[in-house]
């Protein structure tokens, strides 16, 4: 992945609706250092962030299945774990959501803007 698709990424990981305020913040002081003396310090603290809050597709599948996971998505749980399953099988690693979906790209290239 190239520095350009990798900065696409953060701007879609801050604007996702999933994201928390603690990876939107991150990711947005990214923003503003890229071409600044502070990008690769800003990079680093989006990384270390993102290590935190990133999920796996496993965990994922366990959110559904719990009972928070049951109250948020009630008669939409079996569709979303079929859907988590399904991605799991054909290789996702992280969580179908749009934060860990944007997250996890910029984990795998993290060497693109350290």
């Amino acid at each position: 992945m190239k520095k350009e698709e990798v900065i696409a990424k953060v701007r879609e990981l801050a604007a996702a609706p999933t994201v928390c305020d603690e990876a939107k913040a991150a990711g947005e002081a990214y923003l503003k250092a890229v071409g600044t003396a502070d990008e690769k310090t800003s990079a680093k603290a989006l990384i270390d962030e993102l290590k935190e809050d990133v999920g796996t597709i496993d965990s994922c599948i366990a959110f559904y299945k719990s009972d928070i996971g049951k109250q948020i998505y009630g008669d939409k749980v079996p569709a979303q774990i079929a859907a988590a399953e399904k991605a799991k099988a054909a290789g996702e690693r992280y969580c179908l959501c749009p934060a860990c979906q944007a997250g996890g790209p910029i984990l795998d290239n993290a060497e693109v803007i350290l």
